[in-house]
């Protein structure tokens, strides 16, 4: 009837509640069952109309206030871009702009090797992606970063540190899900 998710799915969702932040983001739900088969769809099967239903998630579940500022999705390698035909952060973004009036900006590039995330472990993800982020052009005061997927919150500091060197007074995340327990 129109959503990604059937009623039985969407109750299946384990929303993790607005006073459940990470230091890193703030995210609606658990990555696991409903959750991971829509980012895995979104990202791998080219199903890019989730991404108006992950961002409602986002925008219905969020602390009060969260939800300020410039939205700069997390950038993918322009190798992974070109070969997926899209950046999944960037379409929850637009999706978040749509229903919010938030102004949506790209001010962050990835540089460098494309170093895969998935399947390093923690220390690895940790240490990876700073040195992989650049800032170009001008970067909003205020900026909300948006993601699908935060596990161990390594690519958000990242991002946030980039646009903090870069002039960034204030910088908060949000993704759709998250790792449990992280």
């Amino acid at each position: 009837r129109g959503s990604g998710l059937c009623q039985d799915c969407r109750g299946r969702l384990r929303f993790l509640g607005q006073a459940d932040p990470l230091p890193a983001a703030w995210a609606a739900v658990a990555y696991e069952g409903p959750a991971r088969a829509l980012v895995s769809a979104l990202k791998f099967r080219g199903a890019t109309a989730l991404a108006r239903e992950l961002a409602a998630l986002i925008a219905a579940n969020a602390p009060p206030g969260l939800l300020a500022g410039t939205l700069v999705a997390v950038p993918l390698h322009p190798a992974r871009q070109r070969a997926r035909g899209f950046n999944q952060a960037a379409l929850i973004a637009d999706a978040l702009a749509a229903r919010t009036g938030l102004p949506r900006s790209d001010p962050l590039i990835r540089a460098g090797p494309d170093v895969r995330q998935v399947g390093r472990d923690r220390s690895a993800r940790l240490r990876g992606p700073l040195g992989l982020l650049r800032a170009r052009g001008p970067v909003p005061a205020q900026a909300l970063l948006v993601d699908d997927v935060v596990t161990t919150g390594a690519t958000m500091a990242a991002c946030a540190a980039v646009l903090r060197a870069a002039g960034s007074e204030r910088v908060t995340a949000v993704a759709f899900a998250r790792t449990a327990g992280r």
